[in-house]
């Protein structure tokens, strides 16, 4: 796409909602809407998302990408971005809430079975992705612990001014998460940020119709993006769907819904624990602030 074309899509730019970047934008598109996603803040990954788009999209419901700039290909003052398809649906945020238990069930069954073809796409080795080939870089997590993580976190911010005995709950907590995860050895794709606000679904059927925004895929332990979905989803008919449809379809996972629920609150920790740092930014820093101090005061990752 030229300069001219992208400035005068540009022009049609509404942001989309649910997001927080500030990158994202519906846009016209030969005569049709698309998304227009700007890579300001890490060029590197335009390339990276495209190669995951097309990798996943035989197995996962992702937008077609009509088009692509990479730090590459840019010149003068142009910025890398990615033009997708806008993909049908609503958000999973606008439809739970409202939701028969019924449909509750079929939409957390249903995205049971996307984490489980995730899950099943397996990596050799922990870490980001650093180039369009996917390849993993050499550092598997920002910490060598959850600990060590959270004692960093604990160093200033929101969380260095908790009651002392709060603190001491969540480094609690957060050993307990280590001893957890320690057994962890399979890695696989993962979304990294699979929530309500990054899922569409048909409000009528159930059906997954989309899964946006995969800045922040990695390859990991497939129990991150179980625990980012169950974050906040303490509903027990949707919780128990998606655990008991992950024990049928997903490989290698553990024997039982409750260990695996273990694995995943303790998994999801380390967003958790970086998301409640900025707290004060926005709501889903707030939520996590106030989940993370329920967490720390009855030292539980369930709390």
């Amino acid at each position: 796409m030229t300069e001219e074309a992208l400035q005068a899509l540009a022009a049609t730019a509404e942001p989309m909602p649910g997001g927080f970047s500030g990158e994202t934008f519906r846009v016209g598109a030969a005569g049709e809407q698309a998304v227009l996603r700007l890579y300001l803040r890490s060029p590197h990954r335009a390339a990276i998302d495209a190669a995951l788009l097309d990798l996943v999209r035989v197995l996962v419901p992702v937008p077609r990408v009509l088009d692509l700039r990479t730090p590459e290909m840019q010149t003068g003052d142009g910025h890398a971005y990615l033009l997708t398809e806008l993909l049908p649906g609503r958000r999973l945020d606008d439809v739970l809430p409202t939701a028969e238990p019924q449909l509750r069930q079929t939409i957390a069954t249903n995205l049971a079975d996307v984490l489980a073809r995730l899950s099943g796409i397996p990596f050799r080795r922990p870490g980001a992705l650093v180039d369009a080939g996917l390849s993993v870089g050499s550092r598997p997590a920002p910490a060598d612990s959850l600990l060590d993580w959270v004692r960093a976190h604990q160093a200033d911010g929101p969380l260095a001014a908790w009651p002392a005995a709060d603190r001491e709950g969540l480094r609690a907590v957060a050993d307990r998460a280590d001893e957890l995860l320690e057994g962890c050895t399979r890695w696989c794709l993962v979304h990294s940020d699979f929530n309500a606000k990054n899922l569409l679904v048909d409000p009528e059927t159930g059906a997954v119709t989309g899964v946006l925004d995969w800045e922040f895929s990695h390859a990991g332990t497939p129990y991150t993006d179980v625990g980012n979905l169950l974050r906040h989803q303490r509903d027990e008919g949707f919780q128990d769907a998606v655990l008991t449809r992950l024990l049928e379809r997903a490989p290698a996972m553990p024997a039982d819904p409750g260990t695996l629920l273990d694995l995943a609150r303790a998994a999801d920790l380390w967003a958790l624990v970086e998301l409640a740092s900025r707290a004060g930014q926005h709501q889903p820093a707030d939520a996590a602030h106030h989940l993370l101090r329920a967490v720390a005061r009855e030292r539980d990752l369930h709390a």
